[in-house]
């Protein structure tokens, strides 16, 4: 990730499935953390499916 459209992207991918999700993500770490009900699996998928690569932390 390096823009906010990509912050844009994956937020709203997460936002979509769970409205009251906090996302934050930080471009110059290349992370995402999430306070969601959302499943680790779903979460990485949704990520992976903004075509983004997922590493286990």
């Amino acid at each position: 990730m390096t823009c906010q459209h990509c912050v844009r992207a994956v937020t709203q991918a997460i936002q979509a499935e769970d409205p009251r999700a906090a996302v934050q993500v930080d471009l110059t770490a290349g992370t995402v953390r999430a306070e969601t009900s959302l499943p680790r699996e779903r979460l990485a998928a949704l990520v992976a499916e903004e075509g983004y690569q997922v590493t286990a932390r």
